[in-house]
């Protein structure tokens, strides 16, 4: 069970960051966000979703 987790979080994460490439915010945001999801996987894909570029927050 712990693999199909770990499975789904590395989808949302590769899904996350490719989002963030294409988005419209500055390269150094980007670096940034990309970095976030990459370090804190669970944590970095939730705060993206709500504030990150094009996110549901701003």
């Amino acid at each position: 069970m712990e693999g199909l987790l770990g499975l789904l979080i590395l989808i949302a994460d590769i899904y996350a960051i490719i989002k963030i490439v294409q988005s419209s915010a500055s390269g150094l945001k980007k670096l940034v966000w990309v970095l976030l999801v990459l370090v804190f996987p669970i944590i970095g894909l939730i705060i993206w979703y709500f504030m990150g570029p094009g996110g549901r927050g701003g």
